[in-house]
């Protein structure tokens, strides 16, 4: 067995581990993050990733073992670490448009669980090699280590507690410091370079390999040059902004009507300033029919869970005489956003907190709570059970009115809405849905009060901005009652993304079978066109 002199008290070897674990989990957290924009982060999406990690990482164990046994030498290790180093440093680069590429086939060949297929094959082609690489660290460092039986066990342990340990902390650095601090791009970058470190100083150290350390070296070079050139949307002009905060990738555009805020997609909109003010044309236009179903006559308090840019807190402040508007956002760079970008004004109050977590520290009680918390199928689970709903009922006004916005529409029995629409019936006595137009949205309404849609169509009357009447004259036609099912979301039982991506595949299968046509039609050119 060829063996440098670092390698003699076996602290390199230990030291290796330790980093390889590290780079595991930081490449892992990275990948949930390059997804995101094109897949959502779902628990379906992060279940992909892991699922295809372990696969890496369970085939990269049996060939090390299989190598070390047959030809134990370090150099081939060291080697598959500076392979996979350049990888993982092509990944901010080229992993984007690999995405593109791959959804781009599927466009043409997949008729169903389009979504499903474009996470597997593009985790599969992005990340399956590097880490089937890293896979093979720990086998072969035990073969290097264990010199007799006596103290196997204890060698072994000490790798694994290396790894473990290794791990913890590249679970946390990601998620905590490098990816808010510096981005996605420059996260796999650092454990790019510290795998490419390891695996540069074994070689110097003996004297050998001096190449492949040059054209690593060079490679990473390169790559890190070229990670940050392109942006998720590098094809979009009109964004003005993209970052990343703990909890999401942001987006802000603008063109010369508004200004519009993306979170964790590509090709949604959670959030719009209209730069001349008025109606949006979009759901928050329906969810200003709310205030209008109370009876209050003073000034109103209203708690949006789910702040975002403020679009909703925006228009209650242009429409509503006498307000008192509480936003709540997880997401504080989403709240710095909305100053920067949408003109929050300051005074109002936004906290950072979970909408859930709030309601559960707070006493005060509300003319309207308008919960939307809720992006294609990362719906939080904890903010769609009927223990929640609870919660929001206990919050409201006698007379209170509950506006939940519920963006995947479906005409199919059992969809996502159909379920939280049969969930806050059983909370509720009164509940009525209004379709927005043009839109999957839905807005649903809910209250105790069985006046809600008498104060309403009363109010309506008293309106004196002629499009803002308009507006809610069409949100009361379009008012259907909900009659109450058994399909309820639970605490224990809330398969929201699963419902969700049902919908969301329905949809996608209308889309896709539109750019089939063409393809059929004007072949590639056409698509590209």
């Amino acid at each position: 067995m060829k063996s440098g002199r670092i390698l003699n008290n076996k602290v390199y070897l230990y030291l290796t581990e330790f980093f390889a674990g590290m780079s595991v989990m930081a490449v892992e957290l990275g990948a949930s993050r390059l997804l995101a924009p094109y897949f959502s982060s779902s628990q379906i999406v992060w279940t992909i990733i892991i699922g295809t990690i372990m696969i890496a990482m369970a085939l990269g164990n049996i060939y090390g073992g299989k190598s070390a046994d047959k030809q134990p030498d370090p150099d081939k290790l060291y080697s598959r670490i500076l392979i996979a180093a350049i990888w993982i440093a092509a990944i901010p680069f080229v992993g984007k448009f690999v995405v593109l590429g791959i959804s781009a086939v599927l466009v043409i060949k997949v008729s169903t669980n389009f979504l499903i297929w474009a996470a597997f094959i593009s985790c599969m082609v992005i990340f399956v090699f590097p880490l089937f690489l890293l896979g093979t660290v720990t086998p072969s460092l035990v073969k290097y280590t264990v010199e007799s039986l006596d103290n196997n066990g204890r060698t072994v342990g000490f790798l694994n507690a290396a790894n473990t340990i290794g791990s913890i902390i590249g679970t946390f650095i990601p998620t905590f410091i490098s990816i808010p601090t510096v981005g996605t791009a420059m996260t796999f970058i650092i454990f790019s370079g510290i795998l490419l470190l390891l695996g540069l100083i074994y070689f110097v150290s003996s004297r050998r390999g001096v190449i492949k350390c040059i054209i690593a070296g060079v490679l990473f070079i390169a790559f890190s040059l070229c990670g940050n050139l392109t942006g998720f949307a590098f094809w979009d002009k009109s964004v003005v902004y993209e970052g990343e905060s703990v909890y999401n990738y942001l987006q802000v555009k603008e063109d010369p009507r508004m200004v519009s805020l993306s979170t964790n997609v590509l090709f949604g909109v959670q959030s719009v300033y209209m730069k001349s003010g008025g109606l949006t044309g979009m759901y928050y236009d329906y969810a200003l029919a709310a205030p209008y179903m109370t009876n209050a006559s003073d000034e109103k308090d209203i708690l949006i869970l789910g702040m975002g840019s403020g679009t909703y807190a925006k228009q209650c402040s242009e429409y509503l005489d006498k307000v008192n508007i509480e936003g709540v956002e997880i997401d504080d760079k989403i709240t710095e956003l909305a100053h920067d970008y949408f003109e929050l004004p300051e005074n109002i109050t936004v906290t950072t907190y979970d909408g859930r977590a709030y309601l559960n520290v707070i006493d005060k009680k509300y003319d309207v709570i308008m919960v939307d918390a809720y992006q294609d199928i990362t719906i939080p689970f904890q903010m769609s059970s009927v223990e929640f709903f609870r919660l929001v009922r206990s919050h409201l006004k006698p007379d209170g009115v509950m506006v939940v916005n519920m963006n995947m529409k479906s005409a199919k029995a059992d969809s996502i809405n159909d379920y939280l629409s049969d969930t806050i019936a059983n909370v509720f006595s009164e509940v009525y849905t209004s379709d927005v137009s043009m839109a999957t949205n839905r807005e649903l309404f809910a209250s105790d009060n069985p006046e809600m849609t008498e104060a309403l169509l009363e109010n309506i009357s008293k309106v004196s901005d002629n499009s803002l009447r308009s507006q809610l004259g069409e949100v009361f036609r379009k008012l259907k009652s909900y009659e109450k099912g058994d399909r309820l979301l639970t605490d224990d039982k809330a398969p929201v993304e699963l419902l969700g991506m049902r919908v969301i595949d329905d949809l996608i299968s209308v889309e896709l079978d539109y750019y089939k046509d063409i393809f059929k039609t004007e072949g590639i050119s056409g698509l590209l066109e």
